[in-house]
């Protein structure tokens, strides 16, 4: 290129890249443009699938795991596909394919209440568990996948006991609608994780044409099994084994390879019992705090924290007026947190005014009290700071066990020492998440609907 700069007297005028794949010089005369270097380290056959089935932009315009999930997903998927295949055929030897005294009518008879089991199912899924998917999506997403292997299951299994044939497609069906919405919910909570440039409907686009190619590839391998499982009936059972652990260890490596940067209830807990335990009070890496995190069982707790409750919660849990209005009475919170020792429940009610940070706070002084009956049922020594803070636990531990209620002022004490370490704490907490580049701006803490507005020091003058 000096070369021809020297003979041409050109200048470089503009150089451009197309995401990380294709660059390009211009150069100019003073009079015209030409493009004098293209290199591109891919063949045209190689960028054409890749702008087919990848995101635009693909590596830069989605998350570092996308490629790690998106593998993993299409080995699952296609084991789904032939073990789909192997369902399909025992379904319609069920409902009398090849069979002379079978009946038209009952066959549409039982497709038709297959198929309204399915939706009432799907309808009282989503009513009992659509607000929680996204916020614990990891777990969720591999709880699909193995209610499609015990659907398929129910259905391969169908054929052997005509009497209830009918049943079994019902109860089949209402798990596969199931695992429809949980499988759609989860995967819009990962794809808004992966898309890094506002690209979603990209993102959702590409991974419905690689799930086409893979069922497309499925497709071809069913037509040749086919054949040999109507000549050889022993083969369904062995293949069906195969590819549902092919599926379910597909799926169980696919959601390990998600790395999320938001905040769950799981992701959190792991975060501030490392913070609480270690002595430079540091935040572990988005990485290691994934791996960490449970994927099949949910996070176990000695108490369980229930984010966003309303207010009748704590009146049910016995504290009193006294103690809320010590705790509470003459600061402005966001939230307000009362610890049920005998039903084993910390409550927080938020306020109509509360943030992400008043919700990270509380359920971190939440975090604090768990970290602190956990060790103290253990018999684990605490740090210098939390000792005080120990010693009000296995008070109101014992109480609770003996005479049931908690003294007032043992009460108090627990829930404002606590407080105090969590609003002296909080500020430390959040610019380690910072540092370690979690996302704090929002969260999926999973709070409940309930709002509320309290006074305890004047009451609330109320204007109908």
């Amino acid at each position: 290129m000096g070369l021809l700069d020297k003979e041409r007297h050109t200048n470089l005028v503009c150089q451009e890249q197309y995401g990380s794949s294709e660059k390009r010089d211009f150069v100019s005369d003073d009079k015209t443009i030409e493009m004098i270097r293209k290199s591109s380290k891919q063949t045209s056959v190689t960028k054409m699938m890749k702008n087919a089935f990848l995101p635009q932009g693909y590596p830069e315009s989605v998350s570092q795991d996308y490629m790690a999930y998106q593998i993993w997903d299409t080995i699952q998927a296609f084991a789904s596909s032939i073990t789909g295949t192997l369902a399909s055929k025992a379904v319609l030897e069920g409902v009398g394919v090849g069979n002379e005294n079978a009946t038209v009518v009952a066959a549409t008879m039982t497709w038709l209440l297959k198929d309204g089991a399915g939706m009432i199912g799907r309808i009282l899924f989503a009513w009992a568990k659509g607000t929680g998917l996204d916020h614990d999506a990891k777990r969720w997403r591999l709880f699909a996948d193995i209610l499609n292997d015990i659907s398929i299951f129910i259905r391969i299994i169908g054929p052997y006991f005509q009497s209830l044939f009918t049943l079994i497609m019902c109860i089949s069906s209402v798990f596969g609608c199931m695992v429809g919405v949980a499988g759609g919910c989860t995967r819009a909570a990962l794809t808004v994780h992966q898309a890094r440039r506002n690209n979603m409907a990209d993102v959702s686009a590409k991974d419905g044409s690689q799930e086409t190619l893979v069922n497309l590839t499925a497709l071809i391998c069913s037509l040749i099994l086919v054949p040999l499982i109507s000549d050889h009936e022993f083969i369904v059972w062995p293949l069906f084994i195969v590819f549902t652990s092919l599926h379910v260890y597909a799926n169980y490596r696919a959601v390990r390879a998600v790395c999320m940067e938001t905040l769950n209830q799981a992701r959190f807990h792991i975060i501030v019992k490392h913070f609480l335990d270690s002595s430079n009070r540091d935040v572990l890496p988005v990485k290691t705090v994934n791996l960490l995190e449970p994927v099949v069982f949910p996070t176990r707790r000695p108490m369980d924290i229930k984010l966003g409750v309303s207010m009748n919660n704590i009146v049910k849990s016995g504290i009193t007026m006294p103690v809320l209005k010590s705790v509470y009475g003459k600061r402005v919170e966001g939230y307000l947190l009362a610890a049920d020792f005998r039903n084993k429940s910390i409550y927080i009610v938020l306020s109509t005014n509360a943030d992400t940070m008043d919700e990270l706070q509380a359920c971190f002084h939440a975090e604090l009290i768990n970290y602190v009956v956990d060790k103290t049922l253990k018999g684990q020594e605490l740090k210098p700071e939390l000792q005080g803070l120990g010693k009000l636990m296995k008070e109101c531990l014992s109480s609770s066990k003996s005479v049931g209620a908690i003294d007032d002022s043992v009460m108090t004490s627990v829930l404002s020492s606590s407080l105090h370490y969590a609003e002296s704490s909080i500020s430390t907490l959040i610019h380690e998440l910072h540092d370690k580049n979690w996302i704090t701006e929002r969260t999926l803490l999973g709070p409940d609907e309930w709002r509320a507005t309290w006074d305890f020091e004047f009451g609330i003058d109320k204007t109908l």
